[in-house]
């Protein structure tokens, strides 16, 4: 099963839409998780209506309308694969360890918040951060994983990193 990984995309505040590359993804993918961090519903909307399945959870700067359709914290079995996906997870100083106690029953754990792309795994719990594909913050790129999983495990995971945005021009007074 081919996954697409998102997060913190921050729709319209940080980009008026996702990039074109990251559209083509989600609907080449025969899942996409998204962790948190929508801001708004229209875009949880679209990606239900140009996906073929979606996991996804809200993120702290999703507001209400964002709460009352999605869960702090999701879960499903996927390709064999218990997966759940969270939106903040605190410091990066014993995240393995923490996530381990906090999520016995998964082998996989999909969390956004940092903007930080991540990939650890620790005792069979694989952690994957995607990083923004639309404000890379700290990070030289906006960025998306791409991962498979198959027979309850999970493969080929990918960092792809977007090319800049062009900046917008200002009009002259």
């Amino acid at each position: 099963m081919r996954v697409l990984l998102l997060a913190d995309t921050h729709l319209p505040v940080r980009a008026r839409d996702l990039p074109t590359e990251v559209w083509n993804q989600v609907e080449a993918a025969d899942l996409v998780i998204h962790a948190g961090d929508w801001v708004t519903a229209a875009l949880l909307d679209e990606l239900t209506a140009r996906s073929r399945a979606l996991l996804a959870c809200w993120g702290n700067n999703d507001g209400p309308e964002l709460r009352e359709r999605l869960p702090e914290v999701a879960r499903a079995v996927v390709a064999g694969v218990r997966v759940g996906v969270v939106h903040e997870i605190g410091a990066s100083t014993g995240r393995e360890r923490r996530m381990r106690a906090a999520y016995p029953d998964l082998d996989l754990l999909v969390f956004g918040h940092s903007h930080i792309p991540w990939d650890t795994e620790t005792d069979g719990l694989r952690l994957l951060n995607p990083g923004s594909p639309t404000d890379r913050r700290r990070q030289p790129h906006c960025t998306y994983l791409t991962a498979t999983l198959r027979a309850g495990r999970v493969d080929a995971v990918v960092l792809h990193e977007l090319p800049p945005r062009t900046p917008r021009r200002i009009r002259r007074l």
